[in-house]
């Protein structure tokens, strides 16, 4: 009966984000990344460029979306926490290590393929070429979240 109950609310969950037209974001990164999650300061570490490599040396390249996307608001005002000014010359300034996609699918065509890659996608967009980390050990759409949106 439990395991109903979680997926009526899970299936539930999606339904109001999906009726509400909030954003849900996800933390990818490519299949063979040993990560299984990060704590939201080592996140934001990451995606300013402080930390450069995951803890067996590879390199980390953050793949995010455009600046002025509708998807990168919450992550402007959640995470970088900064202007939408102050986040483009922070990508200017860390060209090859913070790479700025498309579309949804080019990001994930990117971190799927790219040993060490980080990435911030809609988590209606995920498919199976990626792996999601939790975030502060709670994954998209739990309660608390950081990247939920509203």
């Amino acid at each position: 009966m439990q395991r109903g109950t979680r997926l009526g609310t899970f299936l539930l969950v999606i339904g109001l984000a999906v009726h509400c037209g909030a954003k849900q974001l996800a933390v990818v990164v490519e299949k063979e990344n040993p990560a299984s999650g990060l704590t939201s300061v080592n996140l934001v570490k990451i995606l300013k460029a402080q930390s450069r490599t995951w803890p067996d040396g590879s390199a980390i390249t953050v793949v995010i979306r455009e600046p002025g996307s509708p998807e990168m608001q919450i992550v402007r005002d959640r995470l970088y926490k900064t202007s939408f000014d102050e986040l483009k010359a922070l990508i200017a300034n860390h060209k090859g290590s913070i790479v700025v996609a498309s579309s949804d699918e080019d990001l994930l065509r990117f971190v799927g393929s790219t040993r060490g890659a980080i990435g911030l996608i809609d988590v209606y967009s995920i498919t199976h070429d990626v792996k999601v980390l939790k975030i502060d050990d709670l994954l998209p759409l739990e309660a608390g979240y950081l990247l939920r949106g509203k």
